[in-house]
């Protein structure tokens, strides 16, 4: 494997194991608290299970619109009774498929055929900024590991001035001088 093909795919691993780590400190009375607007902690969770879920369809080659309707979107489908074991099982399948992929080719997309070197970076991306609003919204440790925190950066850095719709919330305006991780997190539509 490349070197670079591994880092992506330590950046990747570590961010699962970070989220992970956030994942296993919900107490339990905290799974229906507000994470997002629209979401509570276990829709956030679950919402990670289903793309980790989805990644190795997508890796094989199945495009988005043939393995969506393959899986459960529903919180309680998704979490079970050990969310804990269903984010594992979710994110230890991503990584097997990950390792396994010859990451310079292409997945589709809804947006289109993407390279998967993109695509896995916008879900390292995605678990570094989920696993922030999981932490701020169980009042946990909200820090960002710093070569995480970089890599959602280059992510940042390629969204549109809307965002995502659905994926990512256009910027917030951050004060001068604001810390990397606030202007980081800003560019996701967070206010940290």
């Amino acid at each position: 494997m490349p070197a670079d093909d591994a880092a992506l795919l330590e950046l990747f691993q570590r961010a699962q194991n970070a989220f992970t780590d956030r994942v296993d400190a919900v107490e339990s009375g905290r799974w229906d608290v507000a994470a997002l607007p629209g979401w509570t902690v276990a829709d956030l969770v679950a919402h990670l299970v289903d793309e980790n879920r989805w990644m190795p369809d997508l890796l094989a080659g199945d495009p988005v619109e043939l393995v969506e309707p393959r899986f459960s979107h529903a919180t309680a489908d998704l979490l079970g009774d050990d969310p804990l074991t269903a984010w594992e099982t979710a994110a230890d399948a991503a990584l097997a498929a990950l390792a396994a992929t010859d990451l310079h080719g292409t997945v589709h997309l809804y947006r289109g055929p993407t390279p998967i070197r993109e695509y896995v970076e916008e879900l390292t991306a995605d678990l570094v900024v989920h696993g922030w609003d999981l932490a701020r919204a169980t009042g946990g440790d909200e820090r960002i590991d710093p070569a995480l925190l970089r890599a959602a950066a280059v992510v940042g850095d390629r969204l549109p001035a809307e965002g995502w719709p659905g994926l990512f919330d256009p910027p917030l305006q951050v004060p001068a001088g604001a810390p990397e991780q606030a202007r980081v997190l800003a560019r996701f539509g967070r206010r940290a």
